[in-house]
């Protein structure tokens, strides 16, 4: 009902354009020198954009915040008290305005603040007052719904968008926009096993863009849905539910945002990454081992032999990779994590021989992990069946991808049998790093289990982060420079798991754009220098696209089978020739070591740019990476400072000769990719 209310309510005769120069019109406004948000009369709002000496303005004043009374919307509040100040808070200072009115026995007041740290970024809590004598059943409300004019160029989408939610089909994460366009983006569970994401959805065009968020330090269940239509693309921040508001409560959304910027989403994700910390969101640190190359059993699927493994290791370290992964196999059962007697007879000793042998050859040992789950018939059912996540139908939730059950990640005991497994892991089993895997990491469902005696059922949804706060805490307390990497196998990360992770991961990419284009989201929201896995090569384009990785400066990892033939019909034998193309890419990540240096992700637009541009800041000179198939033509060459460089294809080993900053244009051929090494010249 509220999704159709709301879209009533944007279509109620309201005009939305942009234009190329704003002026005020009257009512109340505040903005810095990037954002400007003016109020009329009835609280009904516009966003104007300044950027590069040009005004760019959302036009007639939207119903950008809202709220829904037993399935009736109430748009207009006419104005009655408003206040602007200065304010100081733990964030940072800025302005402040305030604006209350009323309508349907309701007071609204809308707090908007800009910080001094985050120009472009408007911060809104939105509350609503009961005036009357009865109570108010709230069923749903909205905050900052934006509609914004497209301007297609000759060729080109209107519209690029990031979005953050989670589904089956694992879309890209950054798409064109195209008429029609429809997605909702909810946050709670879009299918049994996969939910939850980053609650921040981005629409951009090649000049301005707008996104907006909730800025919560615990994940919530809402949706940001985006949609195209007439031309014109729609976003914005909407909670259904029901809750009943008595005489004199008052009710209080969600804090959320709006934001504006030049670029692509990497600007958005960056501030939005900067305001979570300063709102007390810490992020993990990243020691060296998460930058090391890695090589994964996974080539052998779950029928491996330790011997098999074994008997590839000489070759993955002498190659030099770093890390031996044993992956999915090894165990009877999600929930019990019986060690399988074909495999390691003699149970946990065999296992501590097994990772002995890996440390002898100078590797370190990681290992495949899909905690929250437990299969049906397991001992941990039979004896702790009050660990089960219950729906409101009473049945257990299942994970499909696994065939198994939730555990509930709020519950106490659960969170402690976990911890003890990672301890077991990590101290019986001599493990050095996790590979956290499995679509249903992000967020559990709203658990009804009468055990748990939660405060609400959405409890263990919120506090999904916690069980992986446990299980990082663990593992950093037994191996302080313990690799802890959460791949949710396709899904989009759900940002309050990021503090609790030390490596992400493509994350089963479906092609090498998706393998960049997620090192590009993960950077923004986890740092220039974040240690992002490209996951292993053989899921990538041709299934030797180590430029995709190395050029956005990302980690380099292989599944291959050694000796040929180890693995009767593999295809990802490591033969002689590939060995040479294999080798050739390790040596080139080991020598200039790029996710070390600053990604500047604020240099090209992943969606409009032509060819496709990442560029790294590093020891003084830029690493440019371009993509594309069957280019010709000039690359632009920016964030230089003033001077002459130097430009070297570091891949190929040809020279380009010398150029000019801070931005240079060079003629450039080539298919598939061209990474460039541009140095001041001596």
């Amino acid at each position: 009902m509220l999704k159709k209310n709301i879209l009533t309510v944007l279509l109620l005769g309201i005009a939305v354009i942009w234009l190329s120069a704003c002026g005020s019109s009257g009512g109340k406004t505040i903005g810095d020198g990037a954002i400007q948000i003016t109020f009329d009369e009835n609280l009904r709002s516009r966003i104007a954009v300044g950027f590069d000496g040009k005004t760019v303005a959302l036009g007639a004043p939207q119903v950008s915040e809202v709220i829904e009374i037993d399935g009736r919307s109430i748009v207009d509040f006419p104005l009655s008290q408003s206040s602007q100040s200065t304010f100081q808070d733990a964030v940072g200072t800025g302005t402040e305005i305030r604006l209350s009115g009323e309508a349907g026995g309701l007071r609204k007041t809308v707090q908007v603040r800009l910080y001094q740290r985050f120009p472009g970024m408007a911060v809104y809590r939105v509350s609503y007052r009961n005036l009357g004598e009865a109570p108010l059943k709230v069923t749903g409300w909205a905050n900052n719904q934006y509609r914004i004019e497209g301007q297609a160029g000759a060729g080109e989408p209107a519209f690029w968008a990031y979005q953050g939610a989670s589904y089956t089909t694992r879309p890209d994460w950054v798409m064109p926009l195209k008429e029609g366009f429809q997605q909702r983006n909810f946050m709670g569970m879009n299918y049994t096993d996969y939910g939850s994401g980053t609650p921040v959805v981005d629409i951009w065009r090649r000049d301005v863009g707008v996104a907006v968020g909730h800025l919560e330090l615990v994940p919530r269940i809402l949706s940001l849905p985006v949609s195209v239509s007439d031309g014109k693309a729609s976003l914005g921040v909407s909670w259904e539910g029901e809750r009943t508001l008595a005489p004199g409560q008052e009710f209080q959304t969600y804090d959320t945002f709006v934001a504006v910027h030049q670029g692509d989403h990497f600007a958005t994700l960056s501030t939005y990454r900067e305001m979570m910390v300063a709102r007390g969101i810490k992020l993990a640190d990243y020691p060296e081992s998460t930058y090391e190359p890695i090589w994964c059993a996974w080539g052998y699927e779950r029928d491996f032999t330790t011997r098999q493994v074994v008997n590839t290791l000489p070759k993955v370290s002498g190659m030099g990779y770093k890390w031996a992964v044993l992956d999915d196999g090894y165990h009877n059962a999600e929930g019990d994590w019986y060690l399988l007697k074909d495999k390691f007879p003699r149970g946990d000793k065999s296992m501590k021989q097994f990772t002995d042998d890996i440390r002898a050859r100078g590797l370190r040992p990681k290992l495949w992990w899909a905690p929250m789950a437990v299969d049906p018939g397991t001992d941990l059912i039979k004896n702790h069946p009050d660990y089960l996540l219950i729906n409101k139908d009473g049945n257990y939730q299942k994970i499909e991808w696994w065939d198994a059950y939730y555990l509930c990640p709020a519950y106490a005991p659960v969170q402690g049998y976990t911890r003890d497994l990672v301890k077991k892991f990590m101290t019986t089993w001599g493990y050095d790093g996790l590979k956290i895997d499995g679509q249903h990491l992000n967020g559990a469902p709203p658990c009804y289990n009468e055990a748990h005696n939660h405060a609400y059922p959405e409890e263990s949804f919120e506090k999904t982060p916690e069980l992986f706060k446990v299980i990082y805490q663990t593992a950093l307390s037994i191996v302080p420079d313990a690799v802890v990497e959460i791949c949710p196998c396709g899904a989009t990360y759900g940002f309050h798991q990021v503090p609790y992770m030390n490596q992400p991961v493509a994350s089963d990419p479906t092609s090498s754009f998706q393998v960049r284009l997620k090192g590009k989201t993960l950077k923004a929201l986890m740092g220039p220098t974040a240690p992002y896995y490209g996951d292993h090569v053989e899921l990538s384009d041709h299934h030797n696209d180590f430029a995709s990785s190395v050029g956005i400066g990302g980690v380099i990892g292989t599944k291959f089978t050694w000796p040929v033939g180890a693995k009767a019909d593999s295809k990802l034998d490591l033969t002689p020739e590939r060995e040479k193309v294999w080798q050739h890419w390790l040596d080139i990540y080991t020598e200039k070591m790029l996710p070390k240096g600053q990604y500047r992700g604020d240099l090209y637009d992943i969606g409009f740019d032509r060819p496709e541009g990442h560029a790294i800041a590093k020891n003084g000179g830029m690493y440019y990476a371009f993509y594309g198939d069957g280019f010709e033509g000039q690359v632009e060459l920016r964030g230089l400072q003033p001077g002459q460089y130097t430009v070297r294809d570091y891949v190929n080993d040809r020279d380009y000769g010398t150029v000019e900053g801070p931005t240079a244009a060079l003629a450039a051929s080539f298919d598939g990719s061209l990474l460039l090494e541009v140095l001041p010249r001596p």
